[in-house]
């Protein structure tokens, strides 16, 4: 089964329920199952539970059926995001445009200027969808 995963902040922001909405389509569209991630930093002391994340989202979109809601622990964003995509096994990951300028100034301090979305198609071994 295709599996699509979509990194989110929580509390949802505006650009959240946006990028949510993109990988709801492209669930159905491919009738996939849905990993929604939201990643707790260390440093910013909150404490996420999965239970949290699943009453935000389905507050704004209803009950989903085939999501898997998980929340991640770790010092930096992108990395952990990475982590889970691999674990996962993804095949579809939608990412932001609010996030898509954090991957770009992330990787642009390691490799210079990239073209990130073949970066990301690279390092993930998937197709990466941008929610506007």
């Amino acid at each position: 089964m295709t599996r699509v995963v979509v990194p989110v902040r929580y509390p949802l922001t505006t650009h959240s329920r946006h990028t949510l909405e993109r990988a709801i389509e492209v669930m159905r569209e491919r009738e996939a199952a849905l990993t929604v991630l939201h990643v707790d930093l260390y440093q910013a002391g909150n404490h996420v539970t999965r239970s949290d994340l699943k009453r935000a989202v389905e507050a704004s979109f209803g009950p989903l059926s085939n999501v898997r809601y998980v929340v991640r622990t770790g010092f930096l964003v992108e990395e952990t995001i990475l982590e889970e995509v691999a674990a996962e096994g993804a095949d579809v990951v939608v990412i932001g445009a609010k996030q898509m300028g954090r991957w770009r100034t992330m990787v642009r301090r390691l490799v210079g200027d990239p073209d990130i979305e073949s970066f990301l198609r690279d390092e993930l071994d998937a197709q990466i969808v941008k929610a506007t």
